[in-house]
């Protein structure tokens, strides 16, 4: 069953991806340092309201909380690193695609016979 997936439209494609990922990537690892900023500021903040003598729970909920922003940003972190995980699938994709099928469009481009073919058989060009 032929495909209408083209090499040049692959190549496309997997560059954007890469492209995209890699983008998207960078925008949460951002996001996991600007957290891990703030969980340390919050935890700083609980050391500072338990040197002043808040009560217990307020301190208790502070630390908690300093501590769910931890490990949220490990989360994101690990996130970002699925992501240049996916990147480096797109690049593998790219790749192969183009160790498979630039060969056929660099020979195609020496034919000497040109782009006058329009009756060529389909059948003729997949013979091995």
């Amino acid at each position: 069953m032929p495909s209408d997936l083209t090499h040049a439209q692959l190549a496309k494609a997997a560059a954007e991806l890469a492209r995209v990922i890699t983008r998207d990537e960078e925008q949460i690892k951002e996001a996991a340092r600007e957290i891990g900023m703030e969980a340390w500021d919050t935890s700083r903040i609980a050391e500072a309201i338990a040197y002043m003598n808040v009560d217990s729970a307020t301190v208790a909920e502070t630390t908690e909380l300093s501590k769910i922003m931890d490990g949220l940003e490990a989360g994101a972190t690990a996130y970002a690193a699925a992501g240049n995980y996916a990147v480096r699938k797109a690049d593998a994709v790219r790749a192969q695609n183009h160790a498979s099928h630039t060969g056929i469009g660099e020979a195609a481009g020496r034919s000497p016979v040109g782009s006058q073919i329009y009756d060529v058989d389909r059948n003729w060009l997949r013979q091995e």
